[in-house]
């Protein structure tokens, strides 16, 4: 039966239940078709440093000091909204806005940090979670072997364990780590500048697709894996791109941080065809680099190659 307002309106009876029966469709499809799928998050895209720089005053940061325009250290979010879980992949110095970014926009709960070496911008945020600040009770702490030494033998690392803020899960090089009931994650090793432990990228799986994170890496010719079947063989690569080209920094001795300068990788990639092209992010990009800008001449070249700069929120689906 339907409603006096109904009739009013001059519905027939006929359309009322062709209303009806779409309105229930509807419903039913956004059950069945609801996105509970895990997905990554970018939270951050800055090199350890962050942007602004500490000590720039040059064109890059000047006019950042006095705004909130700038860019966080590169950090990556894992979500699981079956479980209402996530993961953190490294600890930065931004670690108190890209963990309130994943509880509260995310509605997560933190169920670890993931590490992958023992540079500032990817560790020292492990101090958020001592008594000093949050206080935390036995965060989950996935490391490799020489990271875990490194943390459990230094101060004020080591004060984490005793007093139980964290706790240390071991990692292996290529070694697969469930998350979730679909979802993934192994380490790999890579070359870099590993004067406190080693350093990994981390492949992430889920249950439809897979994700390569490497934030940290020497020229991709000192790796014994190739970054170009890895890239065809995968869906989305967020990878090294802390420097644009060799004239970024006239004053440092570049062959000190030897990461594959983003024109590099374009060209060491250049063949793969559009698509593939087109599923390379870079990441970890140095206050420096003039693709870091927005709508630069920088990542407009990029773009025009069919590569992305990676951008805070950007999510990955699994």
């Amino acid at each position: 039966m339907h409603s006096l307002l109904d009739v009013q309106k001059g519905y027939s009876y006929k359309t009322l239940i062709l209303m009806r029966n779409l309105l229930t469709t509807m419903i039913l499809l956004g059950i069945l078709f609801s996105n509970d799928s895990p997905y990554v998050v970018v939270l951050g895209i800055a090199q350890d440093g962050g942007m602004p720089h500490a000590g720039c005053e040059k064109t890059c940061c000047k006019g950042l000091w006095m705004t909130n325009n700038g860019e966080k250290v590169s950090c990556i979010g894992i979500v699981d909204p079956r479980t209402k879980k996530s993961w953190m992949i490294d600890a930065t110095p931004d670690l108190p806005e890209q963990l309130r970014t994943l509880t509260l926009i995310h509605k997560t709960e933190l169920a670890g940090i993931f590490l992958t070496h023992a540079h500032m911008g990817h560790y020292i945020g492990l101090l958020q979670l001592g008594r000093e600040v949050m206080g935390a009770e036995n965060i989950p702490i996935f490391a490799m072997p020489k990271m875990r030494s490194f943390l459990e033998n230094n101060g004020p690392w080591s004060q984490l364990l005793e007093l139980e803020n964290i706790k240390i899960e071991s990692l292996k090089d290529g070694k697969e780590l469930k998350i979730g009931k679909q979802l993934f994650i192994e380490p790999f090793l890579v070359p870099h500048r590993d004067e406190y432990s080693e350093t990994v990228g981390y492949r992430i799986m889920g249950p439809e697709k897979s994700l390569i994170y490497i934030p940290d890496i020497d020229k991709w010719g000192k790796w014994e894996q190739n970054i170009f079947q890895i890239v065809m063989n995968i869906d989305f690569a967020l990878i090294d791109g802390t420097f644009f080209s060799q004239d970024e920094l006239p004053h440092r001795n570049m062959s000190e941080i030897p990461h594959p300068f983003i024109i590099e990788s374009i060209e060491t990639l250049f063949n793969l065809s559009t698509p593939h092209r087109n599923k390379v992010h870079f990441i970890h990009l140095n206050h420096s680099n003039p693709a870091i800008k927005r709508n630069s001449a920088a990542e407009n070249y990029i773009r025009s190659k069919r590569f992305n700069i990676a951008r805070e929120n950007n999510q990955f689906s699994l």
